[in-house]
């Protein structure tokens, strides 16, 4: 997520009424989730397991519950709760926007895209040329949409992400300021959801094709020319290069990379990586030939009693 300016160390430390560390004129263009934080990024951390990682990361300030050595040309702001702090600055920085219509007036839409009814279009969403947007599909706030796309009935684009943080009270809802980019020439299935990202974006590359009750998850990136079969659960941060295929009931967890022009049979739960080109079937998903072999033999064994 950027500032709609380049803000100070002091101003945001002033912004929250609290301590820091560093230049006081250190510039700050940004507030990201670690996954995906660049130079001029506030990012968070409040459990000590992960300061390592965090003070390592490219941003320039860190968000952090304990008052630690500052590293060089960082900044730190000392707060007791950096959840809660960066929950309030993404919402100082970008607060929701209520809508009052089915089609915001500040939603741009291209020639010879047709919008069918009951079609909510969200504050400064975009949408391409020449798209067919069938009854009921929602896009909230943000969403980015290129050409020749076709969304069919009742899916929703651009959804809260689904991340809380964990303890001993109620779950702590993160804040969604990111969203969804849909680029030329993909087609997506009715009844899916894809949700934004965090303070990023989720993004369907050039071309893929996805069916029906498919779910996307926050900050994935799926490549161009992908194809998703029905009913896949797709979860946060995942990664699908270009050509892959995954068949239908597939569930994927966090943070994997599925390769380019990989292939995942139906009914799989991928929970690590899969390689450029390789087919894999099974949960926990492995190798194809190898899961063959395996149900084989298991068969085999069934036979000898």
């Amino acid at each position: 997520m950027k500032l709609p300016r380049i803000y100070s160390l002091q101003e945001i430390a002033a912004l929250l009424s609290v301590d820091f560390v560093g230049n006081p004129d250190l510039e700050i263009s940004g507030i990201n989730e670690i996954h995906m934080v660049e130079k001029g990024d506030i990012a968070f951390v409040d459990h000590p397991k992960y300061y390592e990682k965090t003070l390592a990361s490219e941003a320039s300030v860190i968000l952090i519950n304990k008052a630690v050595e500052c590293p060089p040309n960082k900044g730190l702001i000392v707060h007791e709760k950096p959840f809660e702090a960066f929950n309030f600055l993404t919402q100082y920085f970008k607060p929701f926007v209520v809508s009052g219509q089915m089609q915001s007036e500040t939603a741009r839409i291209g020639n010879g895209t047709r919008i069918l009814p009951n079609v909510f279009v969200g504050d400064q969403v975009t949408i391409g040329k020449n798209c067919l947007i069938h009854p009921g599909v929602v896009l909230y706030n943000g969403v980015k949409i290129g050409d020749n796309v076709i969304i069919h009935a009742n899916t929703t684009i651009g959804s809260d992400a689904f991340y809380y943080k964990r303890g001993d009270g109620l779950h702590q809802k993160f804040n969604t300021v990111g969203t969804v980019t849909i680029e030329d020439e993909v087609e997506i299935g009715a009844g899916c959801t894809i949700d934004a990202g965090s303070t990023g974006e989720t993004v369907i590359g050039l071309g893929t094709k996805i069916d029906n009750q498919v779910h996307v998850g926050h900050d994935t990136k799926i490549g161009s020319k992908c194809i998703v079969a029905a009913q896949v659960g797709i979860a946060g941060c995942v990664t699908i290069k270009d050509g892959a295929i995954i068949w239908g009931q597939v569930g994927i967890t966090a943070n994997v990379t599925i390769g380019k022009g990989a292939e995942v049979y139906a009914q799989s739960g991928v929970m690590r990586n899969v390689n450029d080109k390789q087919k894999v079937f099974g949960s926990p998903a492995m190798d194809s030939r190898s899961k063959m072999r395996e149900l084989a033999t298991i068969s085999k064994l069934g036979l000898s009693k």
